[in-house]
């Protein structure tokens, strides 16, 4: 799986390039990297990642987490966080590429604090997706004032 998957991200150029299951792999990746970048990935952090992408996709607990599992393997595999945010960004309407920044920031904060890594990689993500610093500020300010999350 991971082979292809990660040969087809690299590929895409168009929206239409990137296949509807590759760009919620994609998503599930870097929820799963924002969630590992403290290098504590606890139950907290999961049960974010798994409501974040059963909102977006209209999954039940089972398939949110087989996709977070998918994420996790996509992620561990991965070499950097390129393919993935291309796939994103490439696929992904500008207002949804908000929703994910929001989801990402509800996984960073879900276990109340806040790492130097969590901060790096999320200035990286934002940057990727073709979104600016104001875009992630927001985000996080949404999401720390108790509005809903969706991927």
């Amino acid at each position: 799986m991971a082979i292809d998957f990660f040969k087809r991200l690299l590929r895409a150029t168009a929206p239409g390039d990137v296949q509807q299951d590759d760009a919620r792999s994609a998503i599930a990746a870097v929820l799963v990297m924002a969630a590992r970048a403290d290098g504590d990935y606890g139950d907290a952090e999961r049960a974010v990642v798994d409501q974040a992408l059963a909102g977006r996709f209209g999954l039940d607990a089972a398939g949110a987490a087989k996709l977070r599992a998918e994420g996790e393997d996509a992620e561990l595999e991965s070499i950097d966080i390129y393919q993935f945010t291309k796939a994103i960004r490439t696929s992904i309407a500008h207002d949804d590429r908000i929703a994910i920044v929001e989801a990402l920031w509800a996984v960073v904060l879900a276990d109340g604090a806040r790492d130097p890594h969590e901060d790096t990689l999320m200035r990286q993500l934002v940057d990727r997706l073709g979104l600016s610093p104001m875009d992630s500020a927001l985000a996080r300010q949404k999401v720390q004032g108790g509005g809903s999350i969706q991927a």
